[in-house]
């Protein structure tokens, strides 16, 4: 027996019988009769947990949209902000409008009713069952009697769905209010797009990863900075000085101490008996740069495939005449105070800050928060993604200078292209899930993060320059060419042949790189083939990009782009119903509606259909017989 028979055995166990098969396939046709889900796209959240958190509730303005559509006759423009705001926030809103009004049977019986309204046309896309699965479980079947209740001549119906209202509301109704809240949200994005950079700069990344790994279809395309976290996790000690570096540089040390229990008291104990002169933030940072840098250089050396010698500044310090060179060229120090650095052996590590890094690498090997975080990036992300025609990776695929995918040698291999792509996820997955943890593994992890060559950096990182050295000419990080290429349609639609997409069809949607619009950038590339969406969530790009992120909708309508305001606060959202402002730009509108017939899923349904029409062929020909009964 082949394996097809064999397949089309066990689907008869599922269906065995003609109705229960016919019935299937009817099922499925209809489905792919219906319109594509909502996409949303993000990138470059930084830790950013208030706005991203807000933009994740407002559905990246949706909400607002389908309540201004729907009630625009109804509802005053306050009693819409009001009825938002609760969808958004609605524990927190209740609280509050407990205090400042008079929240009866009424104002429930009223609020339920529209917010029934929003969630019936949100779900009109859907299955009646997918929408079962999106509803908080302890009130999947009222809900679900309450969406599909229909009118009849004796009123039947209109009373049973009063009585379940009525019933609700002297029951628990809050508790109601905010299930339909959580149902409405889920209903109007059906799957979320990380492209990459969850972490550092902003305050709370741990808090943007407990709200991800909660909601019900979400990937994650990594970022450098994510497989900086990433490799910190699975041990690499260059990756743990650089991510405790940057907490402390941009006073993110909340997320390290609080949010993943890591201490840095004995950094900055030992810190300031290096450095007494400075402050003990100031003291901790230099300590733990010269660390990094050390531990950087041990990683350079040992890997020479890397070819990132000139990253190598150490060896070249002069203290005497405080000076030290980069790319040929000698720069001033604006700092020769270097108690821990032994010119004649610069790389290596003093006892004492062999201690500080010990303790780190202990501490986050055994955060089980961090662990919990990282295996949620592993388990739903990757590299790239490609997804419904749309291509997605956070940096970039390295170009030589004319154009060409760059070759790097890397594990006895010539890599470049989508095989590049490949191989580094391979590893990086192995780096955290492998039984013993290899040293090549884990540089490649600090590879990945910085290394000009890298599909998630792309250009040259002058850490050490930006740090110790005033002269701004020593700061200029070169940039993969492909930043230069991705402009041209030709560039984007080999990059998407090279990923297995239609260059015809396909986009490429890219983060990693702010738009400063501030500049007269604009995000849309190659006339439409490749967007990239970073817009800037992280506070410190605002005044860069002029804009406080991008959120990129794909709907069966086609593609629109957000560009949203900075956001000011929880507090401000929920007494003064403050919304996050977005502007809207169509990219892309679709020559005919998208049906889950035009998606991957699509295409997967279309291949069980299929494999049941088969079936239902060897039942009437008598091959395979069905169960009776």
């Amino acid at each position: 027996m082949d394996t097809n028979q064999k397949y089309l055995r066990l689907l008869s166990e599922k269906y065995p019988t003609l109705r229960s098969l016919t019935r299937e396939i009817i099922n499925l046709t209809a489905i792919l009769n219906l319109p594509k889900g909502t996409e949303h796209f993000m990138s470059d959240i930084h830790g950013e947990y208030e706005a991203f958190c807000h933009i994740l509730n407002n559905c990246s303005g949706v909400i607002r949209e389908k309540t201004e559509r729907i009630f625009r006759d109804r509802l005053t423009a306050q009693e819409q902000d009001e009825l938002c705001t609760l969808i958004y926030y609605p524990k927190e809103k209740l609280s509050l409008l407990k205090k400042e009004t008079d929240v009866n049977r009424e104002w429930y019986r009223n609020t339920l009713e529209l917010m029934l309204e929003l969630a019936r046309d949100l779900s009109s896309k859907y299955t009646r069952s997918k929408v079962r699965k999106a509803t908080p479980p302890d009130y999947a079947y009222i809900i679900d009697e309450l969406l599909h209740a229909q009118p009849d001549e004796d009123k039947n119906q209109v009373r049973y769905h009063n009585n379940i209202l009525e019933t609700i509301i002297q029951v628990d109704a809050d508790d109601f209010v905010i299930s339909m809240a959580l149902l409405i949200k889920r209903l109007a994005v059906d799957r979320l797009h990380i492209v990459g950079d969850i972490f550092d700069r902003g305050p709370s990344a741990e808090k943007i990863l407990d709200l991800l790994i909660e909601h019900p279809y979400v990937d994650v395309e990594w970022g450098n900075h994510d497989i900086l976290w990433m490799g910190a996790a699975c041990g690499s000690q260059a990756c743990i000085a650089n991510v405790v570096r940057n907490c402390i540089k941009y006073r993110t040390m909340s997320t390290l101490e609080s949010g993943y229990g890591i201490s840095l008291r004995r950094l900055t104990l030992i810190a300031q008996t290096l450095y007494p002169e400075l402050s003990p933030m100031d003291a901790a940072l230099k300590a733990i740069t010269v660390i990094q840098f050390k531990l950087e250089g041990q990683v350079i050396l040992r890997n020479s495939e890397y070819n990132m010698n000139d990253r190598l500044i150490l060896h070249t310090i002069d203290l005497e005449q405080g000076t030290f060179l980069s790319e040929g060229e000698r720069y001033r120090l604006n700092d020769t105070l270097f108690p821990t650095l032994d010119p004649k052996d610069p790389y290596t590590l003093t006892e004492r800050e062999n201690e500080i890094i010990d303790e780190l690498t202990a501490a986050f090997l055994n955060s089980t928060r961090l662990k919990k975080h990282v295996t949620f990036l592993y388990e739903h992300g990757g590299m790239y993604t490609r997804c419904n025609g749309n291509l997605l990776y956070h940096g970039c695929v390295p170009m030589t200078d004319d154009g060409g995918f760059a070759t790097v040698y890397m594990f006895g291999e010539q890599l470049s292209g989508k095989t590049y792509f490949d191989v580094a996820e391979e590893i990086a997955r192995h780096a955290f899930f492998g039984q013993s943890k290899n040293i090549k593994g884990l540089d490649f992890m600090w590879y990945l993060w910085c290394a000009e060559l890298s599909p998630l950096c792309g250009r040259k990182i002058k850490t050490f320059e930006r740090a110790f050295c005033d002269d701004k000419r020593a700061w200029h990080e070169e940039k993969n060419p492909y930043y230069k290429y991705y402009q041209e349609v030709f560039t984007c639609e080999k990059i998407l042949k090279e990923f297995g997409l239609d260059p015809d069809t396909a986009h490429i949607i890219n983060g990693h790189t702010p738009v400063r619009t501030t500049k007269g950038e604009l995000p849309i590339r190659a006339q439409g083939k490749l967007m990239v969406i970073d817009g800037g969530f992280c506070e410190k790009y605002h005044d860069t990009t002029g804009i406080a992120g991008y959120t990129l909708i794909y709907n069966s309508h086609g593609l629109r782009l957000k560009a949203h305001h900075p956001f000011r606060s929880v507090e401000e959202a929920l007494r003064e119903n403050h919304d996050i402002i977005s502007d809207s730009e169509i990219v892309e509108t679709a020559r005919r509606r998208v049906m889950v017939a035009d998606t991957d899923d699509g295409g997967k349904i279309k291949e069980d259909i299929d494999s049941l029409q088969h079936l239902l062929y060897l039942y009437r020909s008598g091959e395979i017989r069905q169960k009776k009964g």
